[in-house]
């Protein structure tokens, strides 16, 4: 299934990262862990990481060896509202799938009785 957060947003690195982030909004990952996770490259998550940081986007939480732990800021309020809108596009995406299902549904009822 397409994610309704790419389209809206676009098919970027950035949005990947956002996107990667916020469904796994409960848990802290490393930069490895972001980098394949969000399917970007280690170089760009380099050039783009130091942003998020900057604009608070993503916290470091921990540190485990050498390793540095990230998640997402849920106290930014720019934060809050993205989350809202993901949880939109995904709650919009998921009804017209239930509805495109539906009508599947009553399409073979309808040629099953024929």
């Amino acid at each position: 299934m397409e994610s309704a957060f790419l389209n809206f947003f676009g098919d970027n690195p950035n949005s990947r990262l956002l996107e990667f982030l916020i469904t796994g909004r409960d848990f802290d990952y490393s930069l490895t862990d972001l980098a394949e996770n969000a399917g970007i490259g280690w170089t760009t998550l380099h050039r783009i990481f130091p942003l998020f940081e900057k604009q608070g986007i993503i916290l470091q939480t921990r540190t485990i060896g050498r390793a540095k732990l990230f998640k997402l800021n849920l106290q930014n309020d720019e934060v809050k509202k993205l989350i809202n809108l993901f949880d939109g596009l995904l709650a919009k995406q998921l009804n017209a799938s239930i509805e495109k299902s539906e009508k599947v549904l009553i399409k073979q009822k309808i040629l099953a009785r024929a």
